[in-house]
């Protein structure tokens, strides 16, 4: 017999209009023997139409995607809307109240966690809820992420999986071209990863990366938020005046490969990269100094990019140990939008 999952929701997700609440995970701890983690909730429903999930704070210190979603909740009314729009702002509650990209009750990565456990840590119950009640129920997801303090992506992207044939070829291209941010990369499944759960539940799911190193840019924000809008509208959902003239961009379609596309630091010390944001790179170019001001008298140590293609994402802090990731890059990708 499975174990229900033991989050309860303050609105009714089957019930019309406007609904603003919270998913209330029961956590008892010294100072509240009977208590629940808040998690910011909101649902807009009217008529019959496609369910759209759309989440954001699945790491806390990721702030782009809980402005968007915020303002979201507060302009979409259900009078614009034919189906349901599904709304959670600050979806890993406990890591976006602390600003960290994990959970300080189980350093738990939220997006590392799917399927998630009902009777695990309370982000593996997060991700247990988000998998098997509200992707079960929705045909479409969008979680909007960017580089957090770590990482700074150069501009707004999507990205997704891989589509597994051509008629989702042609389906995903065009879920991207209406989404319209300048660049969308495409990846192998992770099984752990949202997009994977929402795969299991026979819905399509993008990722946004939006900038990062721990700040916000309203541009960014502002281009997401009209993608998002704009997406909406292509998949029969939003009317109205809410509704952008057209897509924010053409979108660039790439890939990143998991074996080629990431440089890692192999040696503790500071970074000095040698490439910057949108550089086209070859393999075995130098990507960066590994320097060590510890040990003045020792050379520095140079770290070669492994595969070619253009540098999408840089590490923000400068200092690093072994296995923490340097920079990512992309490359062009063939298929419906080039």
């Amino acid at each position: 017999m499975s174990t229900a999952n033991p989050i309860k929701s303050d609105i009714d997700f089957d019930a019309p209009g406007k609904q603003v609440g919270y998913l209330r995970l029961p956590h008892s701890v010294n100072r509240s023997a009977y208590g629940w983690i808040p998690i910011p909730v909101a649902s807009i429903r009217n008529g019959t139409g496609p369910t759209f999930l759309i989440t954001a704070g699945s790491h806390g210190d990721e702030y782009e995607g809980q402005i968007i979603v915020a303002r979201l909740i507060r302009e979409l009314q259900p009078s614009m809307i034919q189906g349901q729009v599904i709304l959670l702002p600050m979806t890993n509650f406990p890591a976006a109240e602390a600003g960290t990209r994990t959970s300080p009750l189980d350093d738990g990565n939220l997006n590392r966690l799917y399927p998630g456990n009902p009777a695990g840590t309370p982000t593996q119950v997060i991700a247990h809820y988000i998998e098997s009640v509200l992707l079960a129920r929705a045909e479409y997801m969008v979680d909007l992420h960017s580089g957090g303090t770590s990482l700074v992506y150069e501009g707004a992207n999507m990205m997704g999986l891989e589509p597994r044939d051509a008629e989702e070829e042609v389906r995903v291209s065009g879920l991207l071209r209406a989404f319209g941010l300048p660049k969308a990369f495409l990846y192998q499944p992770n099984p752990v990863n949202v997009t994977a759960a929402a795969r299991r539940q026979g819905a399509i799911c993008f990722l946004t990366e939006l900038g990062g190193g721990g700040q916000v840019s309203s541009r960014l924000v502002d281009l997401a938020r009209q993608g998002l809008l704009n997406l909406l509208a292509h998949v029969g959902i939003l009317s109205g005046e809410l509704v952008p003239a057209s897509a924010p961009a053409v979108p660039r379609m790439m890939r990143i490969d998991r074996g080629a596309h990431y440089v890692y630091a192999l040696n503790a010390g500071v970074w000095e990269p040698l490439v910057e944001l949108g550089d086209h790179v070859e393999a075995g170019q130098a990507a960066a100094l590994i320097h060590f001001p510890d040990e003045p008298l020792r050379e520095p140590v140079t770290v070669d990019f492994v595969g070619s293609g253009e540098v999408i994402c840089k590490r923000a802090l400068a200092q690093v140990r072994v296995g923490d990731c340097l920079l990512e890059l992309a490359e062009a990708r063939t298929g419906i939008i080039v």
